[in-house]
C-alpha cells in the first residue's frame, strides 16, 4: 500500500516522547486523524472514535504519522520552513508525507496488523554522527522532480543517512522505515522502541526472519517526505562558513537525527483486511478512500502552541541551537 497523508498541522507537541507538554522541545509536521493532541493517553485515546476526519487517502485510517520539520538557514542567520512536494505518481495533497504498508513479497508470511494502542518511534533526534540508530533512515538528492533516473529502493545506492550538502534540483526524498517484528505482548515500551525489532537477517521484503524475542511479523510502515528545496537553490543566500544550510527542527545540521513517530489508529479490522487482501497502491476493492480535496480539508486549525512559523524566522522554533557534532 502506498498512499498520501496531507498535513494535519505543524506544531511543537509530541504525545509519545513528551506527553502532556506544550510546547515540546522541537517542531513536528503531523498527518492523519484530527484527534491528535498533546497527551493521547493510550488507556483512553481511541483515534477512530475520537477523530472526525483523516488527512489520509484511506478513509478508515485515523493513525497519526509525524516527523521533524526541515528548515533552510540563510547566510544572514534567519530560518525558513522547507515545503513538501507531492510524491511521484500520487494525486497532490497539502504537504504531508507518503505512507507505505508493505507485506513480505512471498505472499505466504502471515502479517499481523497493529493492535489498538500500538505506538513506536524510530531514530534519535540527538544524533549528529553515523550510528546504528540510522538503520533504514536515509536521504536521496533527486536530480529532478520526475525522479529520473530512479535511484532504486530506499536507502540504497547513493542515499545517505546525512542530509545532502549540495544543490538538489528535484528536492530531497527523506525515508523512514520502521521495524517489522513485534514481541507480541507490549503495545509500547518506555523508549517506544524495545517492543519492536528489525529482521534478524536479510530484508523484510524477502521474508527475513524475525528474531525469537520478537516473533510476530508486522506490516512494514515506511514514510517518504519530498522536501521541496528548489526555492533555496540560490547559493548566494547560503551560509558563507561552509555549513549545510538545511537544518532539522531539533537543531540538527547533519541529518543524522532524522526520526519518525507512529501511532496506530485504523478503524476496526480495516488494516488486517488490507494486509490479507494484499492491497496495493492508493485504492483497494474492500477499502474506503477519499479524494485529495477531502483529505486536504482535514486540518487542525487551532494549534496547541501559538508561535510564528511562516516566512523568515530569527531562530528555530523553541530557539533550538543548530549543532553539527
Amino acid at each position: 500500500m502506498r498512499f498520501e497523508c496531507s498535513q494535519l498541522i505543524i506544531e511543537r507537541i509530541d504525545p509519545l516522547v513528551q506527553p502532556g507538554i506544550a510546547p515540546s522541545a522541537h517542531l513536528h509536521q503531523v498527518a492523519g486523524g484530527n484527534s491528535f493532541n498533546v497527551t493521547m493517553d493510550p488507556s483512553n485515546h481511541d483515534p477512530p472514535s475520537l477523530s472526525t476526519c483523516t488527512s489520509c487517502t484511506y478513509a478508515d485510517d485515523f493513525s497519526n504519522y509525524w516527523t521533524a520539520s526541515l528548515f533552510f538557514k540563510a547566510k544572514n542567520g534567519s530560518f525558513h520552513l522547507v515545503p513538501q512536494a507531492t510524491n511521484l505518481g500520487l494525486k497532490g495533497k497539502n504537504g504531508g508525507l507518503t505512507v507505505y504498508y508493505n507485506s513480505p513479497y512471498d505472499g505466504k508470511t502471515k502479517v499481523t496488523a497493529f493492535k489498538p494502542g500500538f505506538r513506536m518511534v524510530v531514530g534519535d533526534p540527538t544524533l549528529r554522527s553515523a550510528k546504528a540508530e540510522q538503520k533504514q533512515l536515509c536521504h536521496r538528492c533527486e536530480a529532478n522532480m520526475q525522479q529520473n533516473p530512479f535511484g532504486g529502493a530506499p536507502c540504497t545506492g547513493s542515499d545517505t543517512a546525512a542530509l545532502p550538502t549540495g544543490i538538489c534540483a528535484g528536492g530531497i526524498r527523506a525515508t523512514i522505515t520502521f521495524p517489522t517484528c513485534w514481541d507480541g505482548v507490549n503495545l509500547d515500551t518506555p523508549d517506544h522502541k524495545s517492543h519492536v525489532a528489525y529482521p534478524s537477517s536479510g530484508s523484510y521484503e524477502s521474508t527475513g526472519p524475525c528474531p525469537s524475542t520478537h516473533p510476530v511479523h508486522l506490516p512494514q510502515v515506511m514514510y517518504e517526505v519530498i522536501w521541496d528545496t528548489r526555492q533555496f537553490n540560490d547559493k548566494s543566500i547560503w551560509p558563507t562558513d561552509g555549513t549545510n544550510p538545511l537544518v532539522y527542527s531539533m537543531g540538527d545540521g547533519t541529518g543524522y537525527g532524522w526520526h519518525g513517530d507512529y501511532l496506530f489508529g485504523w478503524k476496526g479490522n480495516a488494516l488486517q483486511t488490507a494486509m490479507d487482501e494484499r492491497c496495493a497502491g492508493d485504492a483497494c476493492a474492500k477499502m474506503k478512500t477519499q479524494t485529495a480535496e477531502e483529505a486536504n480539508a482535514c486540518m487542525i486549525t487551532k494549534a496547541h502552541v501559538n508561535e510564528p512559523l511562516s516566512g523568515w524566522l530569527p531562530s528555530l522554533p523553541g530557539n533550538m541551537p543548530v549543532t553539527y557534532s
